[in-house]
């Protein structure tokens, strides 16, 4: 990527594709090709395809996602599968259509199987049953990986793909019916402190381990990989390190200085008992994160705290 490089983000509000945004700018490249969701429907073939030939882009970043945490993912099974597919199929064929240079598309680790031997190698890939709760949304991802393939066997497209770890960072989602466990947690210790209360529930038992990357590591990985890699196998994006969800809770909790008790809920879902990635491939092209979980969730929960409350609670 250049001065004259045309750079569409699809999914530019979101948590990722804003962070894109903001790492392409501090990089000091052209300003991103973005559009709205009132603007443009990436679920309508013929609007995605138009949008391509009118603007060109030599570069895409697939960021556009519909995106949930268990809950959401349980309920909304068939929107989850069906709005992925068809965002990611319109944009990935538009983009072989119109010619474009090259295309990273982003996937989750969700696309792995719930019992497959951690850490998370890229070769695990389709290697047995996925984690019920999410599988519609982790069969997408797994859809655009290989079609990102399919393009690249058959027309020799450079479309690679990128699996990024649980994400958390500026721009995330604080609805408690439909976000990610760190700003449910969050949102959680805060308004529990705010109120008195004595104790803040958590769902599940608190054993699962999981492993978070700040989503500004994570665009600095997408911008690594546009311009470093060209290789058909996906890449795992994440810190290789990981801690119980208990641990999670107890730091975030110490974060807000919330001095009640945590009630864990052993009636709800868990859902994958650990999913930590194998960066080795990542690591040894060059990239490794920098932020240090800690640092990073003080900073999420500054940001957090000094947003109105509107905005809070959305």
């Amino acid at each position: 990527m250049n001065s004259s490089s045309r750079i569409y983000v699809a999914g530019h509000r979101g948590m990722v594709g804003s962070a894109i945004c903001r790492a392409l700018e501090a990089a000091g490249l052209p300003a991103p090709i973005t559009f709205t969701s009132s603007e443009l429907d990436l679920r309508d073939q013929a609007a995605v395809r138009a949008m391509m030939e009118r603007e060109r882009p030599t570069h895409v970043f697939l960021a556009a996602a519909k995106v949930g945490g268990i809950h959401a993912n349980n309920v909304y099974r068939a929107e989850f599968l069906y709005d992925n597919l068809m965002i990611e199929a319109n944009i990935i064929h538009a983009a072989h259509s119109v010619g474009v240079e090259k295309l990273l598309f982003l996937g989750s680790s969700c696309i792995y199987p719930k019992m497959a031997t951690q850490p998370l190698v890229e070769d695990a890939l389709l290697g047995g049953a996925l984690e019920p709760t999410n599988e519609p949304y982790a069969i997408a991802k797994i859809a655009g990986i290989k079609l990102c393939e399919a393009y690249r066997d058959q027309y020799g497209a450079n479309f690679i793909s990128a699996m990024p770890t649980n994400l958390y960072g500026p721009g995330d989602n604080y609805d408690l019916n439909n976000s990610h466990v760190v700003p449910a947690l969050i949102r959680k210790f805060h308004e529990a402190k705010e109120r008195g209360d004595a104790s803040v529930p958590c769902w599940g038992t608190g054993s699962p381990r999981r492993e978070f990357l700040h989503v500004d590591d994570l665009a600095a990985a997408c911008l690594f990989l546009m311009e470093q890699y060209d290789e058909k196998p996906f890449v795992n994006v994440g810190t290789g390190e990981d801690l119980p969800i208990k641990e999670l809770a107890e730091m975030i909790q110490r974060i807000v200085g919330f001095e009640g008790t945590i009630a864990w809920d052993s009636d709800k879902p868990d859902g994958t008992p650990r999913k930590l990635m194998d960066c080795g491939r990542i690591h040894a092209l060059g990239w490794k994160h920098r932020i240090d979980l800690e640092e990073g969730l003080r900073a999420v929960y500054s940001e957090y705290r000094e947003a109105p409350q509107s905005a809070r609670a959305k």
